[in-house]
């Protein structure tokens, strides 16, 4: 028998506890201890029964206990304090470097599928939606006026367990919306917002939610409404959820439906920032968009999104990123072309590396990279690899010149230091550590942290950290029946004094979860070693459709069960925001063993670092940059050597790993002192921590997205978008003219005077002449492109060197000339290159055309 009615009937809080609703509607209690700690004082296991989550909490609280706290003259205290805090953190003023051309618009809508803000808010997988959060809740600290754009999964992503025989099962649980910390968004006259768009030739409605991240509005989008379909309404059910087809209509939802979202918000924002490629119909919208209602030819509202766009790419992975068949797209996107007034094979071609291979998957990244004017990977080496990765789409331009640049992520400190390290952060670093922006001036305070200080406080972590394994591991033996002999022996496992190393992420295989396994033997004398033992605790999830991930972790957690290996391995069940929080803070070394150069960045070591946790890894990601040869912030696995042979490459990276383990790791670590201190341990600590505390912080790497892309990109779009459009205008038209005669365009009798013997630094001049197919000369960059060369004569290395005209034109001929000098000693060669440019063009090698002598 079902209910007529159904109402939500929440607590009846006294007057003066009416702030515990304010401060529990703002996700600024999941990196504000102060905060947090109100909840959990009130009782502390219904706060961890909750996931941290102030709204389900509060519902749950008997109301006999609401009435005697309403009677708690310190606890109100306290909860008053709190109320002010967030007052005052949320009406900080915007820098003005930061602020918006109008006050009541944000500047920058952030685009993701998927969000880590909190553990309450469980609509993440991994890196990718924990990078999104903390990209969030520094915008929120810096104040920069920016807005989020998702989905809100009715079951997330998937909660994990291990049947006896250690393998990984999924269940999705249902989330209540009204027990969590969001709200329905509203539209500016007052109205419940609700988009609506068209997928292929079917009506779709979403509803729109709003989460505060402090200071950011976070709104995401919601099909489960009753007059969707019963397909569409499982759109937004599960994330990564489904098969391809669901996948595109996520992204339909997420690019098209969070463009039409911010309209009906009457939120107007210049830049769209599309974090990975899943958002990259984004920019088609704004385009669309821009066509229908300022009436923008095509060429004219391309440069106009494109300007105002950026794209990050986070995965070098193919299987990471998203291609969909040329008959799929057909299927939903033939209308939505034909109202764009495009030929549909013109636009597949927006999304395929070779534009007339109509064969071609449709490539989300690639429409993304085509939309954008600025383009990044997110680690220095990740912006290589992605060079080299999508160069088809510029396949004129050398691989170096291909505009993908790279910023390299960070990790949101308040988030992920524990409360133990805060309190000594705040003693010797200052209480404004957590918001502070200059980042240098206050990692470079780590230094007047006491040795004994720091050792005793990671060693409390350390001891923290067994607890939670020895509870977890308990309850996980329980759920799978285990015998009681091994659930008691679960509460013996592990030391709380001994070496402890953490290994937890996404189980694909390129990250190699079972290297450490491959070597049995001498994986059995580490852990056995009574004089310096060692311990491993292992945590993550494989991708439901990934059996390979699967297979690694069955394996894994095979070898762990055995009772030679149980009491020194274990494997933490049902990874989340709670466990990483524990091991990135509890473990003395986080191990990291990807397979060069398939990992992007990898963040989890970010966090371990900040919690003065030294890093174990391959010369991949970010610490293929943090990395110092003298191993004083961290050591590494090889030397960043490149392999063709994955097996060879494992067999080399084992050696390795456990030779620097065994002779360098361990006695280190056991190297003790006066009072059991290992003092060149703990120097090591705080080395990382000054060294690469500025470095890979979030609020640096929001600057950095600032200064490099948002500022540009508003000051590019601001220039297209003046006097009614018409820039923009000129800019297509010039852009139209200069692909018909690009092609005209010559360069020879290319010639060079310089002495006999050249030496460093000697100058040479080098001419050429050039057809220039009726360009104005101010649109050529015309340079003598040299450096470095090897026994091929490639290049490995180049400078650019500007040649200007000389003489008069003839015939549509010009005389270049200009000077250049080689820097070191070697083989040098040269070339000489020609390249439109623009003023109103932001990067002069997005259009891809370049001509070589």
């Amino acid at each position: 028998m079902q209910s007529l009615q159904v109402f939500s009937v929440t607590p009846k809080l006294p007057p003066e506890l009416e702030p515990l609703w304010k401060i529990a509607r703002n996700y600024w209690f999941a990196w504000d201890n102060d905060i947090a700690s109100i909840f959990e004082q009130i009782d502390p296991q219904l706060w961890e029964e909750s996931y941290c989550n102030p709204v389900w909490f509060i519902n749950h609280v008997p109301q006999t206990v609401l009435q005697s706290l309403a009677k708690d003259d310190l606890f109100k205290e306290r909860l008053q304090s709190a109320a002010r805090k967030l007052d005052e953190y949320l009406s900080k003023p915007v820098p003005e470097r930061f602020a918006s051309p109008d006050p009541d618009q944000p500047v920058i809508a952030y685009f993701s599928l998927e969000f880590g803000a909190s553990l309450c808010l469980p609509i993440y997988s991994g890196g990718l939606g924990i990078l999104a959060g903390d990209h969030l809740k520094s915008a929120s600290d810096l104040n920069v006026p920016l807005v989020g754009i998702g989905l809100l999964y009715g079951q997330g992503y998937f909660r994990q367990y291990m049947t006896p025989d250690a393998w990984q099962q999924e269940r999705y649980p249902d989330y209540d919306f009204e027990q969590m910390p969001l709200k329905r968004a509203l539209t500016p006259s007052g109205e419940p917002a609700v988009v609506h768009l068209s997928v292929g030739d079917r009506p779709l409605s979403a509803a729109v939610w709003e989460a505060n991240i402090g200071r950011v509005r976070l709104f995401l989008l919601d099909t489960n409404l009753p007059e969707n379909s019963p397909e569409f309404k499982l759109i937004t059910s599960r994330l990564y959820g489904g098969n391809l087809e669901m996948r595109l209509w996520q992204e339909i939802l997420l690019g098209i439906g969070g463009v039409k979202a911010l309209k009906v918000l009457g939120l107007e924002p210049r830049i769209i920032h599309m974090n990975e490629g899943h958002s990259a119909f984004a920019g088609l919208e704004r385009i669309r968009v821009l066509m229908k209602e300022q009436n923008l030819p095509l060429e004219a509202a391309i440069e106009v999104s494109a300007s105002g766009s950026i794209f990050t790419t986070h995965t070098p992975v193919p299987a990471g990123n998203d291609r969909f068949p040329p008959e799929l797209m057909q299927q939903y996107f033939e209308p939505y072309a034909r109202d764009m007034g495009l030929a549909f094979k013109v636009f597949l071609a927006l999304g395929r590396e070779v534009p007339q291979d109509d064969r071609e998957s449709f490539c989300m990244p690639v429409l993304a990279l085509r939309l954008s004017r600025f383009n990044n990977g997110v680690s220095t080496l990740h912006g290589k690899v992605s060079r080299h990765m999508w160069h088809k789409v510029w396949n004129q331009l050398p691989v170096e010149d291909v505009p993908i640049g790279s910023i390299t992520n960070g990790v949101h400190p308040p988030s992920w230091v524990a409360l133990p390290m805060q309190h000594l952060y705040d003693r010797y670093l200052g209480t404004d550590w957590r918001e502070n922006p200059d980042t240098n001036k206050v990692w470079s305070m780590a230094e007047n942290i006491p040795d004994p200080m720091l050792w005793r406080t990671h060693s409390h972590l350390r001891a923290r950290l067994v607890d939670f394994v020895r509870e977890r591991v308990k309850a996980q033996l329980i759920a799978q029946g285990a015998r009681s002999q091994d659930v008691m022996e679960a509460e013996e496992a592990l030391n709380p004094e001994a070496l402890t190393i953490g290994f937890a992420r996404r189980f694909a295989t390129y990250k190699r979860a079972n290297l450490l396994i491959q070597d049995t033997e001498s994986l059995l004398r580490v852990i056995s070693n009574k004089d310096m033992p060692v311990q491993f605790i292992f945590a993550g999830k494989a991708h439901p459709a990934d059996q390979g991930g699967k297979q690694l972790m069955k394996d894994l957690i095979t070898l762990c069960r055995r009772p030679e290996y149980r009491m020194n391995m274990v494997f933490l069940e049902d990874y989340d925001m709670n466990v990483a929080a524990h091991m990135v803070s509890g473990c003395d070394v986080w191990l990291n063993n990807p397979r060069r150069p398939l990992e992007a960045c990898g963040t989890s070591g970010m966090k371990a670092m900040f919690n003065g946790v030294l890093q174990f890894s391959t010369l991949d990601g970010w610490w293929d940059e943090a990395w110092k040869p003298d191993n004083s912030v961290g050591w590494a696995i090889g030397k960043g050597e490149d392999y063709t042979d994955p097996d060879y490459q494992d067999f080399v990276e084992l050696k390795t790993l456990y030779k620097v383990l065994e002779q360098d790791i361990i006695p280190e670590f056991y190297d003790r002192g006066r009072g059991e201190m290992p003092r060149a341990w703990t120097a090591r600590m705080k080395r990382a921590l000054v060294e690469l505390g500025p470095r890979y912080s979030s609020h640096r790497m929001v600057e950095d997205y600032f200064d490099t892309a948002y500022a540009p990109a508003l000051r590019s779009h601001v220039d297209l978008c003046a006097n009614n459009y018409a820039p923009a205008r000129e800019l297509s038209e010039w852009r139209m003219n200069i692909m018909t005669r690009w092609s005209d365009l010559q360069i020879k009798d290319v010639t060079i005077t310089k002495n006999d013997d050249v030496h460093v630094g000697d100058q040479m001049v080098v001419e050429a002449s050039i057809y220039t197919a009726g360009i104005p000369l101010e649109n050529l960059s015309v340079n003598i492109y040299a450096g470095s060369v090897g026994q091929d004569n490639n290049f490995l290395e180049r400078s650019l060197f500007p040649m200007e005209p000389i003489g008069d034109m003839h015939d549509g001929w010009q005389k270049f000339r200009g000077q250049a000098s080689p820097g070191e000693a070697g083989r040098f060669g040269f070339t000489v290159q020609a390249m439109p440019v623009h003023p109103l063009l932001p990067n002069k090698h997005s259009l891809g055309l370049i001509r070589w002598a």
